[in-house]
Order: structure tokens, then C-alpha cells, then sequence
């Protein structure tokens, strides 16, 4: 299947770039580096045998333990790495320097959720937020969420492919509520520009997909390519219309190989699921985000003085 060839390659990869992770790793960090990489190694093996066992909770849970991992690789990576500020114009928005985690809990009002045979209370989620990658949509959403912005917000999709909310004009009868957020003293609705980003690129591209830039089917250094990649939603045919609203996706690798699918390029990508994914196949429309906090990473939300 997908996933398999996919584990494969990215076990393959993993080995060939021990060498150059290694040289960009701090010298003091060489040997946390070498057990986070065992680990990766351990959890692609790990889901491999889960896939053939036809276990797919299991080869999730491998898959979001080796997200983790990555992630600590990759910090590790960047500690001597100075990120790019965002361009001049965006300088009224949010943005986030380096990663965060958000936690969701999730409610569905007098039920339970059904969950491979069991039944649970909540649905509990933890997200990394990739300002690295996505600086101004992650500050975006770091900023709403510590606002308190979607506590108590609705499920306002759910249709197998993605699980969206945000939009609080559909959370009640108030037809005049905005499709978004607006910042107090200021009447209009705050949008950040379509920000995505083409691998071997030194940092985002903004206002524009990668088609229109003329690189479609360019690799995106933030792909849509795991359960529970978030992104950002916007009108298709305005790119910077982005404001509160965002997606779990419910990759598929058999309908979204990485790479080929719709969303790289056209989308804000800006983190993924790392513990809990196998939850959102049992999240509904009308069930309630009874809460979503910043559990790390608040103290690098850089906000417009």
C-alpha cells in the first residue's frame, strides 16, 4: 500500500541523512541526537509491522511517536538557527518564532465518543505548532488560541476528509457575527496573507500558491502528508482571506499520496497531531472544543507593539 512504500522511503531517508543531521546537530547534543534517531528508526519499523498486521491504531500511535521525536531532532537542529522575520507589511500580525503545542479537549454533548470499540468522555489532542515553517498563520492561531478564541466553539465540519471549525458566525443565531476574528477597538475582521512554503526555499512565500508562482507540484517543506496535519482554510479564490478558521486533514495515503495531493501549495500547513489523531475519525459536527490551550512554546508568540 501507500503507507508502506511511504514508511519504506521515509526509513531510507531517515538513514541517508544520518550523516549531515549529525554535522547541523550542537556537538553537546550528539548523543541525545543519536536516541531520538533510534527512536524515529524504532517507531518506522514499529509501524511497518502494525500496517502488515493490519493494526492501523497501532501504526498511528508509531506515527505520531516519531512526529515527537522529529520534532525534539529538529529543535535540536535549530538552536543555532536564526529565523527569518516576516516581511515588513505583515508587521501588525502575530507571528511565532519556533514551535508550540496546543491541547484540545473535545466534548459531544449527553454521548460518548466510540473510538476503535472503546468509549470515551473527551477526545484529548496535542498539537505542535510550526512557526519555523508558517510563522505569521501559526502566530496566527497561537495568539486566538491563548485568546480563549475557540473554547466553546463547534465542530462545524466533518465529512471524512477534513474536521473544521472557527467560524463564529455559525455558532449561533447572531447572523451579524463575523466570519473571523477582530481585534478589540477595530471593526474589520483580521486576515493573514496565504502563506506556504517550497522546500530548498530559505523561507514562505506569501499571497501566492505554488501554481500561481509557477512551481505546481513543487515539494512543500510543511506537507499535508499525516493524520491530523492542521491547516489553515480560506475562500478558494482569494488567498489571503484566512482568519480564525482551520482543518484537522484525515490523510489518507490511498486517496492524498504526499506530494500529489490538492492541498500542498494551495494551503497554510502550520503543524500536526502528535499525540491522539486516532481520535478525529469519531469527531462530529456538533461536538464542542471545551477547551484549547497553549501548553508550550507561548513565550515565542512575537505580538505587534
Amino acid at each position: 500500500s501507500n503507507s508502506k512504500s511511504a514508511l519504506a522511503q521515509a526509513g531510507k531517508a531517515l538513514k541517508s541523512s544520518i550523516p549531515a543531521i549529525m554535522k547541523a546537530v550542537p556537538a553537546t547534543e550528539a548523543e541525545r541526537a543519536t536516541t531520538l534517531i533510534a527512536t524515529v528508526s524504532k517507531d518506522i519499523q514499529a509501524a511497518l509491522e502494525a500496517i502488515a498486521a493490519g493494526n492501523g491504531a497501532a501504526a498511528n500511535a508509531a506515527q505520531s511517536d516519531s512526529l515527537r521525536q522529529l520534532s525534539a531532532l529538529e529543535e535540536l537542529i535549530a538552536a543555532g538557527y536564526a529565523q527569518p522575520t516576516p516581511p515588513k507589511e505583515y508587521a501588525g500580525l502575530p507571528y511565532l518564532r519556533g514551535r508550540a503545542e496546543v491541547e484540545f479537549v473535545i466534548k459531544r454533548p449527553g454521548e460518548k465518543f466510540d473510538v476503535e470499540g472503546k468509549l470515551y468522555d473527551t477526545v484529548q489532542l496535542t498539537t505542535v505548532i510550526d512557526g519555523y515553517t508558517a510563522p505569521l498563520t501559526s502566530g496566527n492561531f497561537v495568539d486566538l488560541v491563548q485568546r480563549g478564541f475557540y473554547n466553546g466553539m463547534r465542530i462545524q465540519r466533518s465529512d471524512g476528509f477534513v474536521v473544521q471549525t472557527g467560524d463564529p458566525s455559525k455558532e449561533g443565531s447572531d447572523e451579524k457575527a463575523p466570519n473571523g476574528y477582530v481585534p478589540a477597538g477595530q471593526t474589520a475582521v483580521r486576515k493573514i496573507p496565504l502563506e506556504v512554503f517550497v522546500k530548498g526555499d530559505k523561507q514562505p512565500m506569501y499571497g501566492s500558491t505554488f501554481d500561481d508562482d509557477g512551481r505546481g507540484g513543487y515539494a512543500s517543506k510543511l506537507p499535508f502528508n499525516a493524520y491530523g496535519a492542521l491547516g489553515m482554510a480560506r475562500e478558494e479564490y482569494d488567498p489571503d482571506s484566512a482568519s480564525t478558521q482551520w482543518f484537522w486533514l484525515l490523510f489518507d495515503s490511498d486517496l492524498t499520496p504526499a506530494g500529489k495531493n490538492l492541498l500542498d501549495g494551495r494551503y497554510a500547513c502550520f503543524g500536526y497531531t502528535v499525540e491522539g489523531a486516532k481520535f478525529l475519525a469519531d469527531v462530529k459536527e456538533g461536538d464542542v472544543i471545551t477547551s484549547a490551550k497553549v501548553i508550550s512554546g507561548l513565550d515565542r508568540l512575537v505580538t505587534p507593539q
